[in-house]
């Protein structure tokens, strides 16, 4: 059974408080559709950290995944250092 492709998001950490947990700031830009600015849209998701070893600031890759807890929907694939 294929059920497809999870979806992926690049985003910064902003809050690593959490045990096991990092909030990610995941930033979209489009063009309005009637003024045609670009516009600047984001949204936080909850990701599963295992190791803790995501902080403030960095770059990451998030997963979709099966429900974790109330909130947490994605893993965090992979993590980069920000420039």
């Amino acid at each position: 059974m294929n059920r497809g492709k999870s979806k992926i998001r690049q985003g910064e950490v902003i809050s690593d408080k959490m045990d096991k947990t990092v909030v990610v700031r995941v930033t979209r830009s489009f063009r309005h559709p009637l003024y045609g600015k670009l516009v600047k849209k984001w949204k936080k998701y909850y990701a599963h950290d295992e190791e803790n070893t995501c902080k403030e600031g960095q770059l990451v890759k998030i997963r979709e995944t099966r429900p974790l807890s109330k909130l947490k929907r994605w893993k965090v694939v992979e993590s980069e250092s920000k420039k």
